[in-house]
């Protein structure tokens, strides 16, 4: 019998480039009928306005009612909280998200869930997420990998975390940017047992759908 698909889901935007695959992956989250936990680091907001034109206010109520907006959101479904929220429920064991996906993610941030640092919520949120045996997925976006990086990469992997870089194929034959986007996005549904029409799967014929 197949796991259920999350029905809350964290996402975490750190401040690496990609910030087209968190934002696409909030869109399909709530456009499946999950509810969508969201964090968002200071330098997330610097790389959303470089790369989207997209504003990211300080205060998580106005990221709230905007992306609500944007994604038209039934009330309760998207909610976003600060960095020193601690009474936040993600932040404890007791009420923590099905699953959680930090998209884009920097490798500092990797580095500091990787030494259970929990300086603030998006590491403790991850944190959490381990500790309770949830499933994690870190989108890493950074060429090329160091020694550094991999030995972080490998220590969550053995403890059960998703390393899952945006590496997108070109067998569907990508058009547009949008297309690569998608096929990194459906990847992560995918860990997710999120159900999506994203992308084509290998072996599919032309027109089955994904």
């Amino acid at each position: 019998m197949s796991l259920p698909a999350p029905q809350t889901v964290a996402v975490a935007f750190t401040g690496a480039s990609g910030m087209p695959y968190g934002l696409r992956l909030v869109e399909c989250l709530l456009a499946a009928g999950c509810t969508v936990w969201l964090l968002y680091s200071q330098v997330a907001q610097i790389v959303a306005r470089q790369e989207m034109g997209l504003d990211l206010p300080s205060r998580p109520a106005e990221v709230e009612a905007a992306l609500a907006a944007r994604f038209q959101a039934t009330e309760g479904r998207l909610r976003v909280f600060g960095r020193e929220e601690w009474f936040a429920p993600l932040a404890s064991g007791s009420n923590p998200a099905d699953a959680m996906v930090v998209c884009p993610c920097t490798m500092g941030t990797l580095a500091a869930i990787a030494a259970g640092l929990s300086q603030n919520l998006i590491e403790r949120a991850a944190d959490v997420a381990i500790k309770e045996g949830r499933k994690l997925v870190l989108v890493p976006r950074e060429t090329p990998f160091s020694a550094i990086h991999l030995e972080n990469m490998l220590k969550l992997a053995r403890l059960g975390v998703v390393i899952l870089p945006p590496s997108p194929g070109f067998y569907n034959h990508p058009r547009t940017v949008e297309d690569l986007v998608d096929f990194v996005v459906a990847r992560v549904l995918d860990q997710l047992r999120v159900p999506h029409r994203l992308t084509q799967r290998w072996g599919e014929a032309d027109g089955e759908g994904a």
